[in-house]
């Protein structure tokens, strides 16, 4: 399996940034995507080994993206300032990691290496 990750962010400047941050961490990026509908389509395409998630994209929570992620066993992260993500978006975010905005290239590291993904190339 790559390192592949799947980025869904609205936030232009925040997508890009993250992208960076990964790209520099060894991770191949997926995305980034701004919108639920983008996030699903890449995802029929090509499954991620991981995906960094923004609560709030626009007018739409990213809950559906979450809950295709969770029913095909990709773990992801958040990264939002929301405080409550699980009273946000719902029990699928139940103990997930939330990198949080701003985020930095430490944290990132540090939440994916705690997700434990074997088999990684």
């Amino acid at each position: 399996m790559q390192k592949t990750v799947l980025v869904v962010e609205d936030e232009v400047l925040i997508a890009m940034d993250m992208q960076a941050t990964l790209e520099c961490l060894g991770w191949i990026v997926m995305g980034p995507t701004p919108t639920v509908k983008g996030a699903l389509g890449l995802m029929d395409r090509e499954l991620p080994a991981v995906a960094i998630l923004d609560m709030n994209l626009g007018r739409e929570l990213v809950t559906p993206v979450a809950e295709a992620l969770r029913d095909r066993e990709v773990p992801f992260l958040i990264a939002s300032a929301c405080v409550d993500p699980v009273a946000l978006g719902g029990a699928v975010f139940e103990g997930v990691t939330n990198i949080g905005k701003p985020f930095n290239e430490r944290g990132i590291a540090t939440a994916l290496a705690a997700l434990d993904l074997p088999g990684l190339s």
